[in-house]
């Protein structure tokens, strides 16, 4: 299809049908999530759930692409459906109205490919965490704050999401509510998840798998922290 045109040599015709039949989860449709449902139903993922059951309002106009000034007020998950039907209406967008916990993790997360973290607290990606190594199903991890992000790739048998956040961290409180999200980090970041969900669907390059990126674009530095 020319739609998909732009995506050859970077990709293959065989590497399409495999983003055509994968299902991916998207875990929050704020900042990061509006990003990343937008990169993966763009590139040709056919089928990605999202989960949020909040809705816009005026502070999510700064950062969230699929916020406007006329959906304030309404689902961020129902408006992800509306925007993808407007962006490509051959992906299936299977929108959750609510929050994901440990009573409805299993059954929404089941059945997917891969899950990606778009989440905003430490307490629900735990959740999550928890529920993709029952699934066994590799989780792409984001976060971001201010000038800053990070991304890493956890498959069920790693242990790298227990370095990333120790049992003693504040489940309650994001850095993002003292260090702020300004436009453009959202976007880098998604975009960096996006990759690793690309390339663990059609198993190409190199993972950010028992490793994590930071991203600190205020100094301009891009480490990578491995996990032994």
């Amino acid at each position: 299809m020319k739609r998909y045109a732009k995506n050859m040599k970077a990709l293959s015709e065989e590497d399409m049908k495999t983003l055509f039949n994968s299902k991916v989860c998207v875990v929050g449709c704020g900042g990061l999530g509006g990003y990343i449902i937008e990169m993966l139903g763009r590139i040709g993922v056919k089928y990605i759930t999202v989960i949020d059951g909040d809705v816009f309002d005026e502070t999510n106009l700064n950062r969230q692409l699929i916020s406007h000034a006329g959906n304030i007020g309404k689902s961020k998950a129902e408006e992800a459906k509306k925007r993808m039907k407007l962006v490509n209406p051959d992906v299936t967008v299977n929108h959750i109205n609510e929050m994901l916990d440990e009573n409805n993790a299993m059954d929404l997360l089941e059945g997917h490919d891969v899950i990606v973290d778009a989440l905003d607290n430490i307490k629900t990606r735990k959740i999550l965490n928890a529920f993709s190594k029952k699934l066994n199903i590799p989780m792409v991890h984001g976060a971001i704050a201010g000038f800053y992000g990070q991304v890493s790739t956890i498959y069920p048998e790693d242990n790298t999401f227990n370095y990333i956040y120790p049992d003693n961290e504040d489940l309650n409180k994001g850095i993002e509510t003292e260090l702020g999200n300004p436009s453009f980090i959202p976007a880098l970041i998604a975009a960096i998840e996006v990759s690793e969900v690309i390339k663990i669907l059609t198993n190409k390059g190199k993972l950010l798998r028992n490793k994590i990126l930071l991203a600190d674009l205020l100094n301009n530095n891009f480490d990578i922290v491995e996990f032994k």
